[in-house]
């Protein structure tokens, strides 16, 4: 895999040495979880960020917690301060700046990482994320997950592509990184579905990409879904059959942020291949390979 930029290689170049993300909860909700809603399909009670810290803690607090720990495994040079779960521009500029400033306050913070949704940067966020991106290494993570509206509807994903591609554009007006997630294996989709959002993806370059397969937590709508429909997860060697094939398809200047999910252990139902993750991904790198040399030869 090495015609493939990984985040972690890409970090380690621009910054000289290991980087690693900590994970902050700035204590935000979602819009898609207002009057009873539950937010997507498949996310989780906790926003997507079962490894993110306790919204009851500062800032610092959290930080300090995480970086003990990280210290502990690494010699590294510094962290990006991680905004991941629910939406984390969905909040007052008075709010942002506060949880943002406080976050890149911290020692050895070399970066900052804001997950969110494409219908939450109007125009005075986006004036924020623009002196943020003068004054430190900042990207913008936006949840995509599928360019199919049909598919993006059923999941209650809750926008159309449009915003989600006025969004980038804007980002990437302003210079700022953008990260895309996608989801392989999204209930009604096939092989072919994955594909084209690679490629829709590809049109819009992105600076990074985030890819994972479906998996059903007990702390997600989609187990009731599940149980209802007799929907079943991906498995293993399909989903490492559509990633290699993405990745093979994908501009290859586009950083690969996440090859497989990391679903919290004890909440997770289905499937249970995704908790062998170093397994998972020694299989993604060998059937890539394989597929590449094959490509090159022909």
């Amino acid at each position: 895999m090495d015609d493939i930029i990984l985040l972690s290689d890409f970090l380690k170049s621009e910054f000289g040495g290991k980087v690693a993300k900590i994970s902050l909860n700035g204590g935000f909700t979602c819009p898609n979880r207002l009057n009873g809603n539950k937010g997507c399909l498949f996310c989780t009670d906790t926003g997507a960020g079962e490894f993110s810290g306790n919204a009851e803690d500062s800032i610092q607090e959290q930080f300090i917690s995480s970086r003990h720990i990280m210290d502990k495994k690494w010699n590294r040079i510094g962290y990006i301060a991680y905004f991941q779960n629910f939406t984390n521009t969905y909040g007052s500029l008075d709010k942002l700046k506060k949880v943002y400033n406080e976050a890149l306050s911290q020692q050895d913070v070399l970066g900052l990482a804001v997950a969110t949704r494409p219908d939450c940067l109007d125009d005075k966020i986006l004036d924020l994320l623009s002196e943020l991106n003068q004054q430190t290494f900042l990207w913008i993570e936006l949840g995509f997950q599928t360019s199919n509206e049909n598919t993006a509807e059923a999941v209650n994903r809750g926008y159309a592509n449009n915003v989600f591609k006025s969004s980038i554009l804007k980002l990437h007006d302003r210079n700022i990184k953008t990260v895309a997630h996608l989801i392989a294996g999204l209930p009604g989709e096939d092989k072919t579905d994955f594909l084209n959002s690679v490629r829709y993806l590809n049109d819009l370059r992105p600076w990074g990409i985030k890819f994972h397969s479906i998996y059903i937590q007990d702390n997600s709508p989609l187990l009731d879904y599940s149980i209802k429909t007799g929907f079943r997860p991906i498995e293993m060697y399909d989903y490492i059959d559509w990633l290699t094939d993405a990745l093979l398809d994908l501009d290859k200047g586009i950083i690969i942020h996440r090859l497989t999910g990391d679903p919290d252990k004890g909440h997770l139902v289905s499937p249970l291949w995704p908790k062998d993750k170093l397994r998972v991904l020694s299989e993604i790198k060998r059937i890539y390979n394989l597929k590449n040399n094959l490509s090159s030869r022909s």
